[in-house]
Parts: structure tokens; sequence; C-alpha cells
């Protein structure tokens, strides 16, 4: 059977290291986060996800969810009372604004908390996963109206949410949706279309679920610049908040998919279903990416999540387990066997888990908090350089943090051999539940070319220059401090690399727009590589100061500084490869005529 066991160690070291959670004590929101708020979420939510939430991770995968003829679904067993017990916990209001009932706190100490309950229970996490990005559209293109009858209910988990983008002939290129929405003489609109692929469209964990729908209006462009934006709840809502007829939606079918089987990804119907526009009309995407760059960032922690229960579990296997001898002599002549700990290829496999997982937990909470200061911070000058380095990295974390997320699952299955196959054991479960990441919310592929694509080109390249140049100064600062100078050094070459990788871009880019498109998830997973070296840069720095002044737990510290090294000289190194990969160009990814692929 797995285990779990909350990182709330690692996570205040970021916190407090990495983040510097209380050098933002004046940020709106962060004078409620002390010490101790901070360390009673981390403790108690790390309590209440191992006791309630992971025990019944293995049974929802088991179960599933069960569709009834009348188009309503069950959850798995526990499902039900455990979403009771968040809600009364009030788990999910953390970061939700104060005005709607929430507790207002910072976004990024509600990431550490919700990467505690993604480990414990991914298919459970995102039903109220769901309902958050579905706030946050809410929040900022909402009417008054639409906030008031909506908002403090989702904000209290007692309705969920969702965003239904996706169609049976459209994913990512979403100027092919076909959802109608005619105009009625009451200001409503009659929503007709079907959604495919909708996490937690039909459940019994709430009374009500309110569904943010993309469709097109009569005569509006058949692109995407003909979408609108409406809300349709599952439940009509009366004018004194009270619960009123079924609107006409109705899930047609629960997908039967890899993994995730705990959450009911749904097919949606709509056949003439009341909705009401949100925000403008035609400008329904603008909106939507709200949700979807929040959910973009959510998925990115889905992946270290997964990776931090798989790399958990293999630890304690890898201890447990009798294989072979050390390659220097028997560990233990006492025994028949020697654990698998003793074996470099094990090692190397769990300190890569290691050192990824710790890295993209500081990048994940390093971005999170960037989300918090782009709204909050006192200056427009800050405010825009926190929203330059998010918007800059949310493809990064994304598709980086999904790829690393699942090979770290992978890694962990082999450490287990052939047990890591057999279901009692729950890895396989793992890597089935990573795989979906990578595909969400703009599969990787997508990521890295909204990186490229978009993101380095926008705004003259500010938010690219302005990363390079905050890497170039603490590489500088930490190449005068000899427990780091090893390290920038390392991470000053990649990020030659990347710069060098940028500067090719521009020059290869526009006579060949392929050359682009060929070298993108190299790029990304460039950027990614010189992102979360710069967070090991900032543990390692920070582990040094601490061991130095006889600060915290010794061997904790010691450990720290051992996976830095790891990163610098096993993973940093394929930077070089990477950006020779860019540098290939296009010419060989395009050269082989279609007909033969399949040169049988």
């Amino acid at each position: 059977m797995p285990s779990y066991t909350p990182p709330i160690r690692d996570v205040r070291f970021v916190l407090e290291q990495v983040v510097g959670l209380s050098a933002h004590a004046e940020v709106e929101g962060f004078a409620n986060a002390t010490p101790d708020t901070v360390d009673a979420v981390l403790e108690e939510g790390g309590r209440f996800v191992a006791e309630v939430l992971f025990p019944l991770n293995q049974i929802g995968d088991q179960h599933g969810c069960t569709r009834a003829e009348d188009g309503s679904v069950t959850t798995p067993p526990g499902f039900k009372e455990a979403y009771r017990q968040f809600v009364e916990s009030g788990w999910g209001t953390l970061a939700a604004p104060e005005a709607f009932g929430g507790q207002g706190m910072p976004h990024v100490v509600s990431t550490a908390f919700q990467e505690f309950m993604i480990s414990a229970n991914m298919a459970f996490a995102m039903y109220p996963g769901l309902a958050h990005g579905a706030i946050a559209a809410l929040v900022a293109k909402g009417s008054p109206e639409q906030q008031a009858r909506y908002l403090p209910k989702m904000v209290s988990g007692e309705w969920g949410g969702t965003m239904n983008l996706t169609e049976p002939q459209c994913g990512t290129d979403l100027g092919l949706i076909r959802t109608k929405a005619e105009p009625q003489a009451d200001g409503s609109y009659r929503i007709t279309g079907t959604k495919i692929f909708i996490s937690a469209g039909e459940h019994d964990l709430t009374d009500n679920i309110i569904h943010l729908v993309l469709a097109k209006t009569p005569g509006a462009p058949d692109s995407s610049k003909g979408i609108s934006l409406f809300v349709v709840p599952k439940v009509l809502v009366n004018e004194d908040g009270s619960l009123g007829a079924r609107n006409a939606v109705t899930c047609g079918s629960i997908e039967h998919k890899m993994g995730i089987h705990g959450n009911s990804t749904c097919v949606l119907n709509y056949d003439g279903a009341t909705g009401w526009l949100v925000g403008e009309e035609m400008k329904g995407l603008a909106a939507m990416f709200i949700m979807m760059n929040a959910a973009r960032l959510g998925v990115g922690l889905q992946g270290l999540a997964v990776a931090e229960t798989a790399y958990q579990n293999a630890v304690h296997y890898a201890r447990d387990r009798r294989q072979g001898r050390a390659l220097t002599g028997p560990a233990e002549p006492g025994e028949k066997a020697d654990t698998l700990m003793v074996h470099p290829d094990v090692r190397r496999m769990l300190m890569e888990a290691k050192a990824w997982t710790e890295g993209l937990r500081a990048l994940c909470l390093w971005g999170a908090l960037q989300v918090d200061l782009e709204h909050k911070a006192g200056t427009e000058v800050e405010r825009q350089m926190a929203g330059d380095l998010i918007g800059l990295l949310t493809p990064v974390i994304k598709g980086v943090g999904t790829d690393k997320g699942y090979e770290v699952a992978t890694s962990a299955q082999q450490v287990f051999g052939g047990h890591g196959y057999i279901q009692e054991w729950g890895m396989e479960q793992y890597v089935r539940d990573a795989r979906i990441a990578m595909i969400y919310e703009g599969t990787n592929g997508v990521q890295a070319m909204d990186l490229v694509g978009r993101k380095l080109a926008q705004n003259g390249g500010r938010a690219v220059q302005a990363f390079f140049q905050i890497v170039t100064e603490e590489v500088a600062l930490a190449k005068t401090v000899e427990a780091t100078a090893g390290f920038a050094t390392r991470l000053e070459r990649a990020l030659n690399d990347l710069q060098a990788a940028t500067l090719w871009f521009m020059a290869n880019g526009m006579k060949n727009p392929e050359n682009v498109g060929a070298g993108a998830v190299s790029y990304m997973h460039l950027m990614g590589l010189v992102a979360t070296g710069l967070m090991w840069l900032r543990m390692a720095a920070a582990a040094a100061r601490m061991r130095d002044a006889g600060e915290g737990d010794a061997a904790f510290l010691d450990a720290k500084l051992v996976t830095a090294r790891f990163f610098a000289e096993r993973i940093l190194p394929d930077a070089g490869a990477l950006r020779r990969k860019i540098e290939g160009g296009a010419e060989a990814v395009m050269a082989l005529p279609e007909a033969m692929f399949l040169a049988a």
C-alpha cells in the first residue's frame, strides 16, 4: 500500500528562504500570513489531506464515478463525506476574496496547501480546483449581479464550478467551436451544443455547479474573434438566492480514461440551456484566458504533486527491498542481499526525482508569489515586473512541471521493478494520473509555442530580458561566495545557452517560422532548466548561510546542498544539448515526405 507525508519542512523552507513571505508583509493580504498562521495552515492542512483525502485515492481510482440513466453522477465511496469536511473546514476559501466570504490569504499560501491536496488525491482536488478558476473569471469579468448571485456559494464550496471549452471537433483551436448562444427577450441566452472532457462536469458533491461556457452568438465571426463567455448554472438560481428549476444541461456520458478515475470527466449536452453573458460579447476568449492561466499554473502544480508522492514511495521501497550487492562489496554482510539504495542507477533515479520535485516546488511557489504581487504589490513597477515574470513562466511551469512530473512518476515506478506495474503497490496509478497533466489546458507543445511565439516578443522582449537580468545578478553575487561559486558557474553556462538560443530564434525565426516551431519544446525545457536552477541557487545559498550560522536542521541543510550539487553536475549540463537541438533548425524535422511516415 502506498503512503504519503506532506513535505511541510521543505515547503516552510521555501516560503521563508526563497519566496521571502515575511518580506512582503506590507502587500495586501500578506499581513494575515504570519508565521504562526502559515504554520497552522501547513500543519492542519497536511493532517487533513493525509488522514481524510489520501485514504480515498486508491478507492477513487478503483471505483471511479458512476452515471445513472437520468444523467446524474455518483462520486466514489467516501468522496461526498470528505468534501463535506473540506467545506466545513474552510480549506477552499484560503485565498478567495474576503468580499465573497474568503479568507483573503496570499495565493502562495493557498498554493502550498493545494500541492498537499493534489499529492494526496489528485482526482478529488480537481473538484474544488476547477471551481477556483471559475471564481477567478467571475471576479474579473462578472457583473456585480452575477458576482453577488454565484460567488459567495462558490467560494464557500457549497456550489462547484467548471470551464467548458472543448468540443468533439475542436480542442486547442477554439475558433472551431459550434456551441450557439441565442439571445432572449429577457437578456438571457439559450445555449445549445456539446462540450467534452469537462472535469467535474457533473457530480453529487454540491447542490449546484456553475458552468462557464464558450459559445458564439448569431452573426459572430466564425473564428476565435466570435467567441463569447456565458455563465450557465446546472440549477437556475432564483432572485432570493434559492435554487429553482433544473437547467437544460445534462451529462451525456463519463469519459473512459487512462487515470484520475475519481473525477467525473463528462460529456455535457446543452439543449437550449439558460445562460447569461459574462463581460462583453465576442470578448469571451480574453475572459476565459483568466481561467486558463490560473488552470495552467494549477496543472504545473499537479505534475509536481504527483511526482512528490511517487518519489516518497520509491524511497521507502528502495530502503526496504533487498536485491543484489553493492558494487564495492556487501554493504550489509550479515544479510543475504543489500537494499536497492546501494545501487548507483537506483540512486540516480531517486536523486533526479528529488532534485526536480524540490526545484519545481520552489518554482511553483515563487510563481504563485508573482501572481500575488501582480495584483497587490504597492507600486506599478512592482506589479508590472511580477506580471511580466509570471506571464513568461506560466507555460514553463505548466509544460516543464508536467513533463518532469510524469518522468519522475515513471522513474519511481521503475525503482519498484515488477511490483511497480502491479496495482496493489499504487505506483501505476501515479503514472496514469500524471499523464493527463501534460495534455490539460493546452498540450505541452502548445505551451512551448505560446512561450516562443508570444511571450518572448511581448512588449519588446521586456519579460525575458528581466528574467535574464535576475539570473545574471544572482549568479554574479553567488560566484563571490565559496559555498555557491561552483553552482553559480554552471548555472551561468546554462544561462549563456538560453540566451544564445534566444538570439538564434531571433536570427532564424523570421526567415523560416518552422525553425521556431521545431525548437519550441527544447527551448521551453531550456528555460525551465535555468528557472529551476535559479531556485536551486537560492536554496543552496540559504542552506549554506543557515548552516554556517548554526540555524535549522543540519541534516536537512546538508541534504539541500548535496541535492543542489547533483542538480548542477548532473542536470544543468543538459542545457548544452537542448541548445544544440534548437540550433539544428527545422530541416530534418520537416524534410520527410508525409507519404513516407508509414513506409511499409
